[in-house]
């Protein structure tokens, strides 16, 4: 109770601290990504968990003689980085899950549409008994619609509010069907075929690049790690012979510069080979980053040790 309450306090000093209309967007943010959790909180546990790791990582330099600079670098951006690939996997997770069930809504649409009802009232009747945020975001806009907010609007806002193209695009055709007066039921049908059509063509080209990313992966994660790690080796062994220079100790900040690029290079690479997208690269370079120069910095400081040199 006592930690609740800290919790608690810590939150509200957050809150007062922090402009509004940022807590708001990061609010807004973990709701669209389905973590119902409060803005405020999350940042004083993400705070809690800098504080131990900075710590943890100070007595870990004192006991095996780690670079405490960037030990204290890594404190500082494993759980902000961490925190921003939970948010990005979870809100991929929920526009995938957004996109794979258009299909089913339009053909129960048009399946309710057949037997006669009105468009409004299959809307609602679909509301009931449907789940996942697709069918929470219609049950706003039924409400909306009993309560006198225009019918092309509001539905045209549930894409907004989904950021699904696909569902744009469908409310455009069937608005438009709507005003044409043509067979609203066979044009929504053939939507949700045409959407299935689609979203079985996307789960093929992920398949066949398959292969090609789990090669982009072990070379920013393995190779280029393991290979510019035996310049830290050489290092030390220079060092051990007395022969360390300037020269060596800028090849091994070069090398470690160049694990950075590299591993943000293949995120990137990898968004563009999978979506399309270069902005989705975020959620794979992050861990590609963290995972590729931490190899790096552990075989270029105590590689020397494993092989007994």
């Amino acid at each position: 109770m006592r930690i609740d309450y800290l919790i608690d306090v810590l939150a509200e000093f957050v809150e007062n601290k922090i402009p509004e209309k940022y807590l708001i967007n990061f609010q807004e943010l973990l709701l669209a990504s389905d973590i119902l959790t409060v803005a405020s909180r999350l940042l004083v546990y993400l705070f809690i968990i800098i504080i131990f790791l900075i710590f943890l990582f100070i007595l870990f330099s004192f006991i095996f003689n780690f670079n405490i600079l960037i030990l204290f670098l890594f404190a500082l951006a494993i759980p902000p980085g961490v925190l921003m690939i939970f948010i990005i996997y979870k809100s991929e997770k929920r526009n995938e899950k957004i996109e794979t069930s258009i299909p089913d809504f339009l053909r129960q649409l048009s399946s309710m549409l057949r037997v006669g009802l009105s468009f409004e009232t299959a809307l609602e009747e679909l509301s009931k008994y449907g789940s996942g945020p697709l069918y929470n975001e219609i049950r706003r806009s039924v409400i909306e619609i009993k309560m006198g907010m225009n019918f092309d609007k509001s539905i045209m806002e549930i894409a907004e509010r989904l950021k699904s193209k696909n569902l744009e695009r469908s409310f455009k055709l069937i608005i438009e069907a709507k005003k044409t007066g043509g067979s609203l039921a066979d044009i929504i049908e053939d939507i949700s075929n045409d959407l299935r059509d689609l979203n079985a063509l996307k789960r093929e080209r992920k398949s066949s690049v398959m292969m090609s990313i789990i090669f982009l992966v072990i070379s920013a994660v393995i190779a280029a790690p393991f290979a510019l790690g035996m310049i830290g080796i050489y290092s030390s062994f220079m060092e051990d012979l007395g022969k360390g220079n300037q020269l060596i100790e800028t090849s091994k900040i070069a090398a470690g510069s160049y694990i950075v690029i590299h591993s943000i290079l293949v995120g990137l690479i990898i968004s563009i080979v999978m979506y399309g997208n270069l902005r989705r690269g975020i959620k794979f370079s992050i861990p590609l980053l963290i995972l590729a120069y931490g190899l790096f910095y552990i075989i270029s400081n105590f590689g020397s040790s494993f092989l007994g040199l």
